[in-house]
């Protein structure tokens, strides 16, 4: 297990180093550009998203396909990946999750409407479309295997290990309820929604996620009251922090702001998946009027989860670190230090954690499986349906019994190698993606219809 762990760490090293970070923030900052800083519709985007459209064409609503990408993404990356950036990286790495995921809004468009744009009809009638179907359209059909083939791998370990092992083990470090049976009710309670399809898992999603998203975020308000002394040397210690660097102080790690941006950006990755090319999966299953205005849609997820979500989170942790001398991230696990920090808050605390958690990396677990199964699918037809959704449900159950800390590093370097064919088919076609954007947004064409659609 050393051996491995070791392994992964250099992968790490090398993935997440600074090529890794210039491709992704290069990219983020390129597509801003090119698009005429799509950033600026993002108010229009989530008008869009409560806009019934039941001409267009496709598998589910586009409010299904938004909540259902943004249960994957909003997962444990919010409470626990940020409490990890903090133990890693120091309290600037929570600016770095929140810068990422503001630019990140422009990828996640680019990557949505390339993927409704070159989305395929299969034989059954659902649609299928992502990295690979643009990959394939740029005659590029080995690396959009290759992507298929990383995301229904991924989704074993970012959607699905490390989601239940957060579930079994804010339960246990709380409440001393037996990880074993965490994981037995999570493996029964996965297997009857996926059982149902996209429609069941969009159902589940479209009721759960604006209800665990509210009330977390009012809770963390609430917290945030509490602490309310604490906030101004919160947000400057976070903005100095990710710009300079820091010696171990106060209960906060020491930190370069290379490490800081690292672990920052990362976990912005992981929390928001902007330019990892998954929430795109299922934008292609939404009925769509025409790619631009999905899109934008699409795109709105990375406001709720980083926007809003990451940044509640990480000054929540930072001013608690502040606040109570028991707080200390030094020496901790990212979910250790999330335990430790909301238990300080009187009566709420301890509940909201638990709470958040649970839903977020359930509500994960049902979004990562739509990605993986379409994947798989992709690669090999429906008849691979079946056996994947019986791997994910065993999986549900065995990674709750896992090591978090290796889940999360093995989960980081399959982010990389999944992010890297799509990064290449947004970066091709970005000027396509130009001409739709002033096609349909700049001219305010966005109720006509795609001719390639039809």
């Amino acid at each position: 297990m050393i051996y491995i762990e070791q392994v992964v760490d250099f992968l790490n090293d090398i993935l997440w180093g600074p090529p890794m970070i210039f491709l992704l923030t290069g990219t983020h900052i390129w597509m801003t550009w090119k698009t005429g800083i799509v950033q600026r519709y993002v108010f229009k985007g989530i008008k869009l998203s409560v806009s019934k459209d039941p001409d267009a064409q496709g598998d589910i609503s586009p409010f299904a396909a938004l909540t259902t990408a943004l249960a994957s993404t909003i997962g444990t990356g919010n409470i626990i990946g940020v409490a990890t950036a903090i133990v890693s990286g120091g309290p600037g790495a929570v600016l770095w999750t929140w810068l990422v995921g503001v630019l990140g809004i422009a990828t996640k468009y680019a990557e949505s409407l390339i993927a409704i744009k070159y989305r395929k009809k299969l034989p059954d009638g659902s649609y299928i479309g992502g990295a690979m179907t643009a990959l394939e359209h740029l005659n590029l059909k080995g690396v959009g295997i290759l992507f298929a083939l990383l995301t229904g791998v991924c989704a074993f370990g970012i959607g699905c290990g490390v989601q239940s092992n957060a579930i079994a083990d804010v339960i246990y470090t709380n409440y001393k309820i037996p990880v074993v049976i965490t994981a037995f009710v999570i493996a029964v309670l996965t297997a009857i929604v996926i059982l149902g399809g996209v429609k069941s898992i969009s159902t589940v999603c479209e009721k759960l996620v604006p209800f665990m998203s509210l009330f977390y975020v009012l809770g963390c308000v609430y917290i945030l009251y509490y602490n309310r002394a604490y906030l101004g040397d919160t947000i400057s210690l976070i903005i100095t922090s990710a710009f300079t660097p820091r010696a171990a102080m106060g209960g906060f790690v020491g930190s370069t702001i290379m490490v800081a941006a690292r672990y920052g950006i990362a976990r912005g990755l992981f929390s928001n998946e902007s330019g990892m090319g998954s929430a795109p999966i299922v934008a292609a299953a939404s009925q769509s009027r025409n790619s631009v205005r999905t899109a934008l849609i699409s795109s709105t997820g990375v406001f709720w989860d980083t926007v809003v979500v990451c940044l509640v989170t990480g000054l929540v942790l930072v001013s608690s670190i502040i606040a109570n001398d028991a707080v200390s991230s030094v020496g901790l696990e990212g979910g250790q230090l999330a335990s430790l920090t909301f238990a300080q808050i009187p009566v709420v605390g301890t509940p909201l954690l638990v709470f958040g958690v649970m839903t977020f990396a359930f509500s994960t677990i049902l979004g990562w499986y739509y990605y993986g199964e379409r994947s798989v699918v992709y690669l090999f037809g429906n008849k691979a349906s079946f056996p994947y959704r019986l791997l994910w449900v065993v999986f549900a159950f065995l990674g709750a019994v896992l090591n978090l800390a290796l889940v999360w590093k093995i989960a980081d370097a399959l982010n990389a190698l999944m992010a890297i064919p799509n990064l290449i088919a947004v970066l091709l076609l970005s000027n396509l993606i130009v001409k739709e954007t002033k096609y349909y947004l700049h001219e305010d064409r966005l109720d006509e219809r795609d001719p390639e659609l039809k």
